[in-house]
């Protein structure tokens, strides 16, 4: 369990919550799921004396819940958001010994980047001066922000313009942005992939044969894409609770009301754009299975009629072979010492004749020449 206090222009960090809320800035409290089932009767202790309210019931299980999709809800002391991040497909940890990752891994089919589309929720709960966060263990994207929020605190990065978060709202929306940007990093990705599947599928000198990768992948691509629309309904949600909201101090006023919406609006955004791009590459992956299929059958039609074109050429040759196989006595040409040579000029000019008449025809070239 990690918790921070964050005040204009500075951020302590301590191991242990406090019981007084300070004068200034507000208090983010971060501890792993597991922690949080341990020591929720502590937290909740601490959330009592702070806030002076504790977290319902439901809510402490929408926190617990390890498969709960993202979604938002509130009351009228606090706000609850749970969204869904990218996991490497950890274990959860042991109930005995919270904080610590489990070695064993859960094991995906595909490739490598199929593998990445596996998520974890991360809960928050935000109050006026305090921010609850309950995420798997190991969650990086909690240790990345909060060793930015910690560097971002000193002289330099002041300097620099780097800003502090001011308040518990403004730290989730930061949290939430950078579990977005995961998911920009992972279309990427899968751009790559696809592309590569679509330039075998299309490739008339290989055979493709990673169908069960491809299947992988399109149930993949839906399963990320019901994953962002519920997130993006959840911060939609957010967003219209924002509305009703009171320009109060603890949130920065009128201007940091503003910046709450700026920045959930922007949230909104990438959201979208990861589901526009995800519904893109469905479709372009059904769009090459669909032209794959349409280009095998275009080269089995072009074998077809080659061969038929062959068929009638070898058929008057056979016509005419034929003739002079049969078991007459008197057969013109037959005796004759020119005979055979006769035979074999006409079936020559014949074979010749209709081969050149099929190919002004096209039937013995490609279509795709």
């Amino acid at each position: 369990m990690r918790v921070f206090h964050v005040q204009p222009g500075a951020v302590s960090e301590t191991g242990t919550l406090p019981m007084v809320l300070p004068p200034r800035g507000f208090i983010w409290v971060a501890c792993g799921r597991r922690e949080f089932e341990l020591e929720h009767g502590h937290v909740q202790a601490t959330l009592q004396v702070m806030c002076g309210t504790t977290l319902v019931d439901l809510h402490v299980n929408d926190l617990l819940n390890n498969q709960l999709p993202s979604h938002y809800d509130y009351t009228s002391r606090y706000d609850i958001l749970v969204f869904r991040r990218l996991a490497a497909g950890q274990a959860e940890t042991d109930i005995s010994e919270p904080g610590t990752i489990l070695t064993e891994h859960v094991k995906r089919s595909g490739p490598p980047v199929l593998r990445r589309i596996d998520t974890s929720p991360v809960g928050f709960a935000v109050f006026d001066r305090v921010l609850l966060t309950v995420h798997p263990a190991g969650c990086g994207v909690l240790d990345h922000y909060s060793n930015r929020l910690l560097a971002s605190a000193t002289s330099a990065s002041r300097t620099a313009g780097v800003s502090l978060p001011v308040s518990p709202a403004d730290t989730m929306l930061r949290i939430v942005n950078l579990m977005v940007d995961g998911y920009l990093d992972l279309r990427r990705e899968l751009t790559r992939q696809l592309d590569h599947w679509q330039s075998e599928l299309l490739s008339p000198r290989q055979r493709f044969t990673n169908w069960g990768s491809l299947l992988d992948a399109r149930i993949s691509l839906h399963q990320l894409d019901e994953i962002c629309e519920d997130q993006r309904s959840a911060v939609q949600d957010w967003i219209e609770a924002l509305e009703d909201w009171d320009p109060i101090e603890p949130i920065g006023g009128q201007r940091g009301l503003e910046l709450l919406k700026v920045r959930s609006r922007d949230v909104l955004e990438h959201i979208e754009r990861v589901v526009h791009h995800v519904r893109r590459l469905e479709q372009n992956a059904e769009t090459a299975v669909q032209m794959h299929f349409s280009a095998q059958s275009n080269r089995t039609n072009d074998i077809m009629r080659t061969l038929t074109a062959l068929t009638a050429v070898f058929l008057p040759l056979n016509l005419i072979a034929g003739i002079f196989g049969m078991n007459f006595e008197f057969i013109p040409f037959l005796h004759d010492r020119t005979g055979f040579w006769w035979a074999m000029g006409s079936m020559v000019f014949v074979a010749v004749g209709l081969s050149a008449y099929f190919w002004r025809k096209r039937y013995l070239r490609s279509s795709g020449r």
